[in-house]
């Protein structure tokens, strides 16, 4: 039963613990309606002793969005789950801020998730991204041209937010919402192969399944947690000698490594040590590019005097009296 898979996930993984307020997103579609039946199922047998809200955006891109939000709204009613909607002209509001609508999509969505998150108080967002989703992000990585930490693709956990599904295909889903005769919404906007991820989803995905590997959700999978398991390694070596060879982290904004120490390390170690600095100053490493990291690299082996880089608006670089200094800039 997958009811029984989802929570032997949610206690593998403490996704869940006693008194835990979730937020989930909803969209209607069968993904996120199986999630919320679920999560609902395992709350009320007293199994775990948590609650749920749910949150749905209306984009204002889709014809059928006012019977998405309809039908979300009676499903929560019907299992007496508070219900949060937002309407946003995503549209519009991509245009302004010169970005692609999968995006700023991305970008409401998250928002919502924590204005939510404070309004009830709760501590956790659950999403309903699936082992096909995962499988979809590892290859559009792999296209990117990704280091070896894209191949994790999405974590079961991180932070505050968790997947109960990751480790389900989409045909278990499919298969739970039939034999509970549960409907759900079909969000036509997901055959439009423009979009990159729809064309993996579409094409490439059914494409490697059947010329190449009829488990290849699965087997993509089992990359992610072998990759997973080297780089937790990895972020434990490079803790311990980031904590040598740094002098100081200054109110958030600024990290000073000893330079010499540093140029004795080897380049693979150097570009994860400046990767773990830039982490923990901006949260992630978005925007750094290889090129970038070439560049820091033949700053700080030059050493020569006051020198900087600006990798872009929000970092400089600067190597100083013996000090390499990773700074957060004020824009």
């Amino acid at each position: 039963m997958l009811e029984q898979k989802i929570f032997d996930c949610i206690t593998k993984y403490q996704l869940i613990q006693k008194g835990d307020k979730i937020v989930l997103g909803v969209s209607g579609g069968p993904d996120s309606i199986c999630l919320l039946d679920i999560l609902h199922k395992i709350s009320q047998k007293g199994y775990l002793d948590f609650s749920i809200s749910v949150t749905h955006i209306h984009h204002g891109l889709r014809k059928n969005a006012d019977l998405d939000e309809e039908f979300v709204r009676e499903f929560c009613e019907k299992i007496q789950v508070p219900f949060f909607v937002k309407h946003v002209k995503i549209e519009e509001i991509a245009k302004i801020e010169k970005r692609g609508l999968e995006e700023t999509g991305r970008k409401i969505r998250y928002e919502f998730f924590d204005e939510i998150l404070e309004k009830t108080g709760s501590n956790k967002i659950a999403t309903a991204h699936h082992a096909n989703d995962n499988a979809e992000t590892i290859i559009m990585n792999i296209l990117r041209g990704t280091g070896t930490k894209g191949l994790i693709g999405m974590e079961v956990k991180k932070g505050k937010y968790i997947r109960p599904l990751l480790q389900t295909k989409r045909e278990e889903i499919e298969a739970y919402l039939s034999q509970n005769h549960i409907t759900a919404r079909h969000d036509e906007s997901n055959e439009d192969n423009s979009y990159t991820r729809n064309k993996i989803r579409n094409i490439v995905l059914p494409y490697l399944e059947e010329e190449f590997n009829p488990n290849i959700v699965h087997t993509l999978q089992r990359l992610s947690d072998i990759v997973k398991e080297e780089e937790e390694y990895w972020q434990r070596q490079i803790l311990a000698i980031y904590q040598e060879i740094c002098i100081a982290e200054v109110n958030h904004k600024e990290i000073i490594l000893d330079l010499k120490k540093f140029n004795e390390l080897e380049k693979i170690i150097q570009k994860k040590i400046i990767l773990y600095a830039i982490t923990k100053l901006f949260g992630s490493c978005q925007g750094i590019e290889k090129i970038h990291m070439e560049d820091m690299i033949k700053l700080c082996n030059n050493n020569i005097g006051n020198k900087y880089l600006t990798p872009n608006k929000h970092m400089k670089i600067v190597t100083q009296k013996k000090q390499l200094k990773i700074i957060a800039l004020t824009c």
